[in-house]
């Protein structure tokens, strides 16, 4: 169900010494445009393209054909969020901003280790060092996206190395079934087999952050009758 207009906020895009608006959810306006799948009609408020949103002067369709090639309003709106600005209330940015940076820690608390520990940063750690070296985080863009660049910056005063983990895993027969989609979940199967009894075995790759994680969850599902070896350490 489409946001209420009077919780929308603007969406403004400049182009061809024109003003075009349109009024969206400010939450799904920045979900668009991360591309997530989102549809345009459920972003917008209404279905009208305005000159001036808070007078409610609308574009004419004369005027969307000349310079987007189209007067559908939803394909304009499309333009308009993709290279357009959204305003904002200064609230609504603290806390997208606040997601996005647990985001982008998460990501790198999953995927990097300290390499004098072999274990990963806690994300509350690796929050601390963004604010430290001043990360810019653009709330607009996807985490993983932005993650190679904070990494980047995080590594003047955090160790990082980004490792990933080859593991090799046998479960018996019983508790195969139940574990077979959960531990998928975890990373990428390079190489399984069942054996004569119905044990699974398999080589899993996961990012190297997750280990411990990826143990508990293999002895939560077996009670603790999973075989493990980690076979090879890939840093990058």
């Amino acid at each position: 169900m489409p946001i209420s207009v009077d919780k929308a906020v603007i969406a403004r895009l400049k182009t061809h010494g024109e003003v075009f608006e349109i009024l969206v959810d400010p939450y799904l306006a920045r979900d668009f445009k991360e591309g997530k799948d989102v549809p345009i009609e459920e972003v917008l408020a209404t279905p009208y393209i305005f000159k001036d949103a808070h007078k409610g002067d609308k574009a004419s369709e004369h005027e969307m054909e000349k310079i987007f090639g189209t007067s559908d309003p939803y394909e304009v709106a499309k333009i308009i969020l993709k290279k357009g600005e959204v305003q904002l209330t200064v609230q609504q940015r603290r806390e997208m901003l606040e997601d996005k940076k647990k985001q982008i820690a998460m990501i790198i608390h999953r995927h990097a280790v300290d390499p004098r520990t072999g274990y990963p940063h806690p994300p509350e750690r690796i929050l601390k060092a963004m604010e430290e070296v001043g990360v810019r985080v653009d709330i607009f863009k996807d985490a993983e996206s932005q993650v190679p660049e904070v990494i980047k910056a995080l590594r003047r005063v955090l160790p990082l190395k980004i490792e990933r983990k080859v593991i090799a895993v046998k479960i018996p027969s019983e508790y195969a079934g139940k574990a077979y989609g959960e531990v998928r979940k975890f990373g990428t199967i390079k190489r399984e087999e069942w054996a004569s009894d119905g044990s699974w075995m398999f080589l899993i790759e996961i990012p190297g952050g997750v280990e411990e994680e990826f143990y508990e969850k293999l002895n939560a599902l077996t009670k603790g009758t999973a075989i493990t070896k980690l076979i090879e350490r890939k840093g990058l």
